[in-house]
């Protein structure tokens, strides 16, 4: 049965990577069997211990003992010393990591009815978020997490957090509260930038580089799971550049430390303190966290971050074709052209293969639909291209993508 996957936030949306009317699937679950002591009941033998042995039956034959040379000679474990304690890095980095609670106008989008956050439906927290709600009359809440990367109160989080928000809180780990407002975002990555004003410099961490981070390492992700406030856990990266199906930007890290809803926007930390991954998604069958969790490595975070806050919004190159992908790696072709669009312009024909976009080779059609959204709109690139056995390297102008279109 194919898991469920869902975007861990606490907003009152439903956030899945099913179809939206997909409901969560409930895990049958088989009842436990409870582990009882054996007792060998027998009578002592002559050094005591107990036999099971009748008089006149022969003893067992004593096991046969492990051939040696099967075995390859001790050696010094690879992984030799690991923290004893994370409670450094958690007082370093503590003070950055923020929790966001959203509101909208629930009359103008539910006609007056607050629904429950599903995350939050079934858990011992429902009651609090009722009362919540309740007290605010005309809103409904959401919660979310995201950190600060500058003193001057610029702080990153999901798009899914704050999207359609009518008011953003952000608390600081020392319970302070401050309005923020909505800088950018990017639905495709989903990362947002939002930004607070306070009356003196905010405690801010650093980008990692994820490209150093190794499957195995250790990884320390913090947030506001399930509206608790500032909460850490820790485990390893299980893997690197999971797709997972949510657009064709996708190359997550796979980390199994404790992901819940509330921890989206949150950060994942190097054992130096450094940001590496925003966490952004769960496999879930429960709700709640089954290990599987999903970050946004830094590499891909922190320059959409930068154009965020300088220009609002992502301007993503577009060159106008559809694509399958080869039995091989050998280039991606090409099944249709939007009419006037840069391909068609730069005189590409349907069944072309695309081997090459200036010096960077090919092989799927998510690397060129990444490797044209990565230029910029009017710029010029080469594309390499192979024709009835003919290889032509053609100049393309690249176009502006267009926000409702999700293919290259």
């Amino acid at each position: 049965m194919a898991l469920p996957l869902f975007l861990d936030n606490m907003g009152y949306h439903e956030h899945s990577f099913a179809p939206p009317r997909m409901k969560r699937i409930a895990m049958a679950c088989r009842p436990a069997f409870r582990l009882l002591p054996i007792l060998l009941l027998g009578t002592p033998g002559p050094d005591g211990l107990a036999t099971v042995a009748h008089a006149g039956e022969a003893a067992p034959a004593p096991a046969v003992s492990p051939n040696p040379s099967l075995f390859a000679p001790p050696v010094p474990p690879v992984v030799s010393t690991g923290p004893l304690t994370f409670a450094p890095l958690v007082r370093q980095v503590g003070p950055a990591v923020v929790n966001i609670a959203v509101a909208q106008d629930s009359h103008a989008t539910t006609g007056g009815r607050q629904p429950l956050p599903p995350s939050v439906k079934g858990t011992p927290f429902e009651h609090k978020f009722r009362e919540r709600m309740r007290a605010h009359g005309e809103e409904m809440l959401g919660a979310g997490s995201g950190f600060l990367i500058d003193p001057s109160g610029v702080i990153v989080t999901n798009a899914h957090v704050v999207g359609g928000a009518d008011l953003i809180t952000v608390s600081l780990a020392d319970g302070t509260e401050f309005p923020a407002h909505l800088v950018g975002s990017d639905d495709l990555t989903d990362i947002a930038v939002i930004q607070i004003h306070a009356p003196h410099p905010m405690p801010f961490v650093p980008w990692g580089d994820s490209r150093l981070v190794n499957i195995g390492d250790w990884i320390m992700a913090a947030g506001n799971p399930f509206g608790l406030g500032s909460s850490v856990t820790a485990g390893i990266v299980s893997a690197r550049g999971r797709d997972i199906g949510t657009s064709p930007f996708d190359d997550f890290f796979q980390i199994d430390a404790p992901i819940n809803p509330g921890n989206s926007g949150g950060p994942s930390f190097n054992l130096g303190g450094q940001v590496v991954a925003v966490n952004t998604a769960i496999v879930s069958p429960t709700g709640g966290s089954v290990g599987i969790g999903f970050g946004l490595p830094s590499e891909i975070v922190a320059p959409i971050v930068e154009e965020l806050r300088h220009n609002g919004h992502i301007d993503r190159g577009w060159l106008g074709v559809t694509l399958t992908d080869g039995s091989g790696h050998d280039g991606v072709q090409i099944v249709g052209i939007d009419r006037n669009g840069p391909a068609m312009k730069a005189h590409l024909h349907i069944g072309d293969v695309i081997t090459a976009v200036n010096d960077e080779p090919i092989d799927t059609s998510r690397m060129l639909i990444r490797s044209i959204a990565a230029k910029r709109p009017q710029s010029v690139v080469v594309l390499h291209i192979r024709r009835h056995h003919e290889a032509l390297s053609l100049p393309a102008c690249v176009g502006h993508r267009p926000d409702e279109d999700m293919e290259d």
